[in-house]
Formats: structure tokens, C-alpha cells, sequence
């Protein structure tokens, strides 16, 4: 796809949302079950059913999914989905990317060793690495809109509010 076939898919859309506002906003919805045997979490995926399980640095046997892991994955899925789209906008000849991503935990805290430590990521850094012909201005230009652009990025970057609730099924 080029950057005239990426503006006509999107035109119509962008010129709906733009007249009608409240069209843009879109649920998204996930589910799990927690069913199964041991401790895990069976995850609809959409195209397929995904364990989640404990990490092997809390008990966990490594033969389930991370939840942790998935976070960093759907950051890399997110930021090379904007990246090559925002690359093609650009008209930034992209030969091959990758994405990477690294997130720290203190185990810590998940498993209530130490109640001063926090829960959660500490630190997650974002890298790009890209085989492209395009001057470092072009690059730099990407990098600012595929950060801005990115879904999953600016949804960690500025923590949403975020609701829980529990009720008898």
C-alpha cells in the first residue's frame, strides 16, 4: 500500500468521524474465564483462545502466557502497526523494522514480599530499528508521530482512568 491508497481507505472514514464525532468512539472489549484448572485465565483473543498464567518469577511454569509479556507484545504489535503506517503517509521507503520492547519488575511486589515495592512495571522503553534510505530529519519525524499515533503507547504513557467493579454471576 502507498501513501495515496492509505489516504483514499481513510478518507471516508476521517471525513465521517469529522461530521459526526460521536462515531469515533468505539468500545473495545476483551474477555477472559478463569474456568480452568490451576491458575490461569483463558483469554479470547478473536482469532484464537489465549492461557495467561503466572510468571515463572512468581510460581509460574512457564508453559502459560505472561500477562506482562502480552502488555509488551501489544505495545510492539500497536507501535509497528503506526510505525509502517505512518512510515507509508510519510512516503518513507521502509525496507525491513523491528520493534522492541523491555518492561522492569520488582516480583517484589507482586508477591507482597515488600509492601513498599510497587506493583507493576517500573520502566518500559520503546526501539525502533529500521533499514530505510530516508535522511535522519524523515526519521525523526516518524519516531515523533508513530509516539504520538500509537494506541497502546499513549495509553500507558498517560494512564486512562481506570474503573474496577466484582458482582455475583
Amino acid at each position: 500500500m502507498d501513501a495515496a491508497e492509505l489516504r483514499q481507505m481513510q478518507a471516508p472514514i476521517k471525513e465521517r468521524y469529522k461530521t459526526d464525532p460521536k462515531a469515533a468512539l468505539i468500545t473495545l472489549k476483551a474477555k477472559g474465564s478463569t474456568d480452568s484448572e490451576g491458575i490461569a485465565c483463558k483469554v479470547e483473543t478473536g482469532r484464537a483462545l489465549a492461557v495467561a498464567g503466572l510468571h515463572p518469577a512468581t510460581g509460574g511454569s512457564g508453559l502459560e502466557l505472561c500477562s506482562g509479556d502480552m502488555l509488551l507484545e501489544a505495545l510492539v504489535a500497536c507501535a509497528g502497526v503506526t510505525l509502517k503506517s505512518v512510515a507509508t503517509a510519510l512516503e518513507v521507503p521502509l525496507k525491513t523494522g523491528n520493534v522492541y520492547a523491555e518492561g522492569d519488575l520488582d516480583f517484589r511486589g507482586t508477591l507482597g514480599v515488600d509492601k513498599e515495592t510497587p506493583v507493576g512495571f517500573a520502566e518500559i522503553r520503546l526501539r525502533f530499528e529500521v533499514d530505510t534510505p530516508a535522511p535522519q530529519d524523515k526519521l525523526d519525524l516518524l519516531l515523533k508521530l508513530t509516539e504520538r499515533y500509537c494506541v497502546v503507547y499513549q495509553t500507558i504513557k498517560n494512564g486512562p482512568k481506570v474503573s474496577v467493579s466484582m458482582q455475583r454471576m
